[in-house]
């Protein structure tokens, strides 16, 4: 019986290390919106955030490469959904999105859903939705509020916005009597567009919602969302995520955490948000 090569024990070796080949490598496209400290551009023209350093890691576990691109929320969830992009970063679950899509069994970070409000206004809200069915609300297009928003939005007055940023200057201009956003990714733009001193945040928040990474619910993207699952559940399990949300400056979901007390709340108007 002929000896194995060099060559064929190495690859032997490798497979049996558990270390992937170069031939079954792949290059998997994530796509996803500008989403503060989660998937951003750089000063230095870079992508960044929480979202970029998980998939990098992933990628790299899993002996693949990875490719980012930023869309329009709605191409980018579009583009995951038709198999077009293998991953998509960011989306909190819903019923909706269930159907279009195979999420990761947890969460990497986690967002306080709030109103934003002109501070010289006088807004009926402990947190019932009903309170507000004469008010304006604006909503982003494509962003998800949870699933007591979803149940009154036919009874309310709602528009959408392209982008979050048109969505806070109609509210400064008075367009809106209110914006419903997370406050992760309205924080920095409220002050880069100088808005502190009109906009703040009501209290209590609408919801706290979860950020998944998502892949497409075709058959053929099962093993690979599988095995990049197992590999961001042994990070989540290391503690490896919580670190990595802590440099990022993000919340990452280790627990059920409670909506900002109403003590806080009463002088929500005056606290820049």
């Amino acid at each position: 019986m002929r000896k194995p090569t060099s060559l064929l024990l190495a690859l032997l070796m490798t497979c049996a290390a558990g270390v992937p080949l170069a031939a079954h490598a792949a290059q998997r496209v994530a796509v996803g919106a500008t989403f503060s400290r989660v998937f951003e551009q750089g000063a230095d023209g870079q992508l960044q955030g929480l979202g970029v350093d998980v998939l990098r890691l992933l990628a790299e576990r899993a002996g693949d490469t990875i490719l980012f691109r930023r869309y329009p929320w709605p191409r980018a969830q579009a583009m995951v959904e038709h198999a077009q992009a293998d991953i998509l970063i960011g989306p909190y679950k819903s019923p909706e999105r269930l159907r279009r899509f195979s999420f990761f069994d947890h969460a990497f970070y986690r967002d306080r859903m709030v109103f934003y409000v002109r501070r010289d206004a006088d807004m009926p809200w402990r947190g019932d939705l009903a309170a507000l069915k004469s008010r304006r609300i604006a909503t982003v297009r494509g962003w998800h509020y949870g699933a007591q928003f979803d149940l009154a939005r036919a009874a309310l007055d709602v528009s959408e916005v392209p982008q979050l940023e048109n969505g806070l200057q109609m509210l400064a201009l008075g367009r809106v009597d209110l914006l419903a956003s997370n406050e992760r990714n309205s924080t920095g733009l409220v002050d880069s567009l100088r808005l502190s001193e009109t906009l703040a945040i009501l209290c209590p928040d609408i919801t706290q919602l979860d950020g998944y990474m998502a892949f497409p619910r075709d058959p053929k993207f099962s093993a690979v969302r599988n095995r990049y699952n197992a590999l961001f559940n042994e990070m989540v399990r290391s503690g490896e995520l919580a670190r990595l949300g802590a440099r990022n400056g993000v919340l990452v979901p280790l627990g059920e955490l409670p909506s900002r007390p109403a003590s806080a709340c009463s002088d929500s108007l005056r606290a820049s948000p």
